[in-house]
């Protein structure tokens, strides 16, 4: 499976984004998403995930509220709404997936095989 990143851009603080992760085949509908973020000079982080039909979503602690994960089988697509940004929510985003039975919507890396290259999200203060 190939992931593309995509929504990144600048944006003020208290602004929302929208981001998308298209994926390359059909197949997508049996995956578990996850978008991950890394900030300069931090490490990767678990940001949400989705099961492959959308029933079950996961997401850090102190994201809640602000982030929604969401898909579209239909188009191949998974998206992460993201609200009331904040300066610390400057990263590289990336989504991830593996077939649902290995990822099941956790929060590991190590469960997630495909990997897009992500999109880069700056919020100005």
């Amino acid at each position: 499976v190939q992931l593309q990143a995509s929504g990144g851009g600048l944006v003020q603080g208290g602004d929302s984004l929208r981001l998308s992760c298209a994926a390359s085949r059909r197949t997508f509908s049996n995956n578990c998403v996850a978008w991950f973020r890394q900030a300069p000079g931090k490490e990767r982080e678990f940001v949400a995930a989705i099961s492959w039909n959308g029933g079950t979503t996961n997401y850090a602690d102190s994201l809640k509220g602000r982030f929604t994960i969401s898909r579209d089988n239909s188009k191949n697509t998974v998206y992460l709404q993201m609200s009331s940004l904040k300066p610390e929510d400057t990263a590289v985003y990336s989504c991830a997936a593996n077939i649902h039975a290995v990822c099941g919507a956790g929060t590991e890396i190590s469960r997630y095989r495909y990997w897009g290259q992500g999109t880069l999200v700056t919020v100005s203060s």
